[in-house]
C-alpha cells in the first residue's frame, strides 16, 4: 500500500500526524484540487492556470501562494514570467489516490449520493 516508501502508518507521532493533517488541508478546497489538477498535466503560468479552472487569477495566486507554503508546488521564474508546477510526482499521487478513493466510494453502498464526487472532479 505504501507504493514502495518506508512508510510506517501505525506509528504516526503527533508532529508527523499534524504535518500530514496540514498537507491535507490543500484537498479542502475545489479550488486547489482544480489548481493541483491541472498543473498535474505540466506546468503553466497563473494566467493559463486562471483560465483552465475558469477562476479571477488574483483568486488562483492567493491559492497558489497556500499549496506552496504547503509544499504542494513549485515556482520557477522564466524572464518576466512565473511558471508553477507540482513539487514533485507525490503530488501527483495524492491527488490520484484521492480520486481513485472518490471513485471506489460510488462504486460502493457506502457512499450517499450527498457525498458523491463534485463535478469538477468527475471524468
Amino acid at each position: 500500500m505504501s507504493r514502495g516508501h518506508d512508510v510506517d502508518l501505525a506509528h504516526l507521532d503527533a508532529a508527523q500526524a499534524r504535518a500530514v493533517a496540514e498537507t491535507m488541508q490543500a484537498l479542502a478546497t475545489p479550488s486547489r484540487v482544480r489548481i493541483l489538477s491541472r498543473l498535474g498535466a505540466g506546468p503553466c503560468s497563473v494566467g493559463a492556470l486562471a483560465l483552465a479552472v475558469e477562476m479571477e487569477q488574483s483568486a488562483v495566486s492567493q491559492q497558489l501562494r497556500v499549496l506552496r507554503h504547503l509544499g504542494l508546488v513549485a515556482r520557477e521564474r522564466r524572464g518576466r514570467q512565473i511558471i508553477y508546477a507540482l513539487h514533485d510526482e507525490h503530488v501527483g499521487v495524492l491527488l490520484a489516490e484521492a480520486l481513485a478513493h472518490r471513485q471506489h466510494l460510488r462504486g460502493t453502498d457506502w457512499a450517499p449520493a450527498a457525498v458523491a464526487a463534485p463535478r469538477a472532479l468527475r471524468a
